[in-house]
């Protein structure tokens, strides 16, 4: 890991991008470990960036603390902890490029369909999809981040729509992802993935992972509400052709 000047470059691009998505640009993220492993090992590389992700999250949540939607998190946040579990058990009956294929599909269609809907300035309306609804699409982004590290798709699915406030909709997210990163720990503690080395490669990479997502932060309240979430959904298309890419390279 970052022994050679690609790897400290590769690394330093994942995290600044990271901590711009936990800024609020939701969706980015995506894009921050498919670039970290162009020039280090998958393993290692999801090792260092867990520890990266929990203090991006702690700025984040700290940073939105005052906005977020309670109804969001009470239906999500059962379903991720469902969806990792299922993931925990059930992950070796699936390949990860079939998994990375699926969402990123979905995820382009998904953000080309709300495009389409707001083309010039409409507002497409709040969608009222029941609670259950969101607990399956919650079970999924549980599922898919621990197949495949991809679980911002199937999240932003069913919140997205539901048209929440700019500060709230970062808020929730923040909220329910740092939940999802800490729920990993004891795995990754049981792999025996935090090593000395990788948590000396994380702490290297925090103050970088810092002043990214406080950028992040910065730069998102000063996007209007409407163009935030156009921006979100070409995020998602852009995420969802870099998925469906690993996905097809996956299982070639």
């Amino acid at each position: 890991m970052l022994d050679t000047p690609a790897a400290i470059a590769c690394a330093l691009v994942a995290v600044i991008v990271s901590g711009l998505a936990k800024g609020g640009f939701a969706g980015l993220g995506g894009l921050a470990m498919p670039i970290m492993v162009l020039a280090n090992a998958p393993v290692e590389s999801a090792a260092v960036m867990l520890p990266i992700l929990i203090v991006q999250d702690a700025v984040s949540v700290w940073s939105f603390r005052r906005s977020w939607d309670g109804g969001v998190l009470k239906v999500m946040v059962p379903g991720m902890t469902l969806g990792v579990v299922l993931g925990y058990f059930f992950s070796r009956l699936v390949s990860e490029g079939s998994v990375l294929l699926a969402v990123g599909v979905v995820s382009m269609l998904f953000g080309l369909q709300r495009l389409w809907q707001e083309r010039g300035g409409a507002v497409a309306l709040p969608s009222t999809s029941p609670r259950w609804v969101g607990l399956i699409f919650g079970a999924a982004s549980g599922f898919t981040s621990h197949v495949a590290h991809a679980g911002a798709p199937p999240f932003q699915m069913w919140v997205l729509p539901r048209k929440l406030p700019r500060d709230s909709l970062v808020g929730t997210t923040a909220i329910a992802f740092a939940y999802m990163n800490w729920i990993k720990v004891p795995a990754y503690a049981a792999l025996g993935q935090f090593t000395p080395a990788n948590l000396w490669h994380s702490a290297l990479l925090g103050p970088v992972a810092l002043a990214s997502t406080f950028a992040g932060v910065h730069i998102v309240r000063r996007v209007d509400a409407a163009k935030f979430y156009r921006l979100i959904y070409c995020l998602m298309i852009l995420v969802g052709v870099k998925l469906v890419w690993d996905g097809v390279m996956f299982a070639g």
